[in-house]
Formats: structure tokens, C-alpha cells, sequence
């Protein structure tokens, strides 16, 4: 029996050839280059841009020409486009709620002017007055605003209605708008809710 030596490692034969072997080496990363420096900062904002917010456009493809064509033209059209934060916590324009009551007063009047009570044709209506009335609003150019629309129709036969809303509400910025028409069989009301996002 072979006695070692206290603190000696045993000797390990090795033949000519070989070599130990070695952990492999991690491949070293580039210094990222510091924000003081000129020709970094256009590369350091670019990094922050690519973190931000992306919006996709969305393009109709063309039906008339052939599918390979059609791969090409959607990929240069769902192209993303990259905006920084903006951090406002204001809207550009503020909701101007008596212009627009105004306008959906006016479309309303209009809409309904010879209408007769018929909930069937009121179920299309009601989508249709919705939809006309959400163009109009937006053609006032109200930034970072979403807009609720609800659209009642209500038949008159001697009945009471209490309609109510709630909302968390800001009221710096938020707002709404009622618009009313009244005929001799129903009552049509309409909300317009004008929601600012940051």
C-alpha cells in the first residue's frame, strides 16, 4: 500500500499527444460605450427607441395579383413604426363639449326626422346612428381621446326610465355629452363619453 504525502496531489500520466483539458473560454462581450461619449449617444437612443411604443399599420392587400406578390408587399406593410413616450399627461386640444353636443344634435334631428317606432328597424338604427355620430366627433381632431357612444331608443307608453353611468373619471379632462330626440311614440337618446388616455 502506497502512503501519500500530506498537501502533494497524485501524479496523473499524460502520453505525449494529449493535454489536459480546458474549460472552454466565454466569449468576452463589448463594453457597452458610456453616454458621455458623442458617437454613442445616436446608439443609445436608438437602444431606448427600440423599447418604446410600436404601432402596426395596416394595409388592404391587392387582390389582383398573384400570392408571392402579396407576401412582399404585406411585410414592407405591417413595417412597424417606432414613437418614443411622450409622457403627456394633457391633451392637445381639450374636449369641447358644446360644439359636439351641437353636432350630435344635429345628426340625431336629422336621422330621425320621419322615423316611426319599429324596434325592428331600431336594432340597425341604433348601430348605424352610432357609427355616424363616432365620424363626426372624431373629425374635430380631439387627440388621445376615446369616445363611447350608446344609443337608446326608448318606446313611450307611460313608463318612467332612470338611466345611469359610472365611470373612474378625470375630471380635468374627461367629459360627456347628452343629445335628445323626442317623437310621439319613442324618445331617442344619445350619449357621447369622451375618455382621455395618457
Amino acid at each position: 500500500m502506497e502512503k501519500r504525502a500530506r498537501g502533494v496531489k497524485p501524479s496523473v500520466n499524460h502520453t505525449l499527444n494529449q493535454t489536459p483539458p480546458q474549460a472552454p473560454l466565454a466569449p468576452r462581450k463589448e463594453r457597452r460605450p458610456s453616454m458621455f461619449e458623442k458617437e454613442a449617444y445616436a446608439q443609445i437612443l436608438k437602444e431606448r427607441l427600440r423599447e418604446s411604443i410600436h404601432d402596426v399599420q395596416y394595409v388592404e392587400p391587392p387582390f389582383d395579383d398573384s400570392n408571392a406578390d402579396i407576401g412582399k408587399e404585406w411585410k414592407s406593410a405591417l413595417a412597424k413604426l417606432k414613437f418614443a413616450n411622450s409622457y403627456r399627461m394633457e391633451p392637445l386640444k381639450k374636449f369641447q363639449a358644446h360644439s359636439v353636443e351641437t353636432k350630435v344634435q344635429q345628426i340625431l334631428t336629422e336621422s330621425l326626422k320621419d322615423v316611426k317606432y319599429d324596434d325592428k328597424v331600431f336594432s340597425h338604427l341604433s348601430l348605424e346612428l352610432a357609427d355616424r355620430i363616432l365620424l363626426a366627433v372624431k373629425e374635430f381632431g380631439y387627440h388621445r381621446y376615446k369616445f363611447i357612444i350608446k344609443v337608446l331608443f326608448i318606446q313611450k307608453t307611460g313608463q318612467a326610465i332612470n338611466i345611469a353611468s359610472r365611470w373612474i373619471w378625470d375630471v380635468a379632462w374627461d367629459s360627456w355629452v347628452a343629445a335628445k330626440h323626442e317623437a310621439d311614440s319613442y324618445t331617442a337618446l344619445v350619449l357621447v363619453f369622451a375618455l382621455y388616455y395618457e
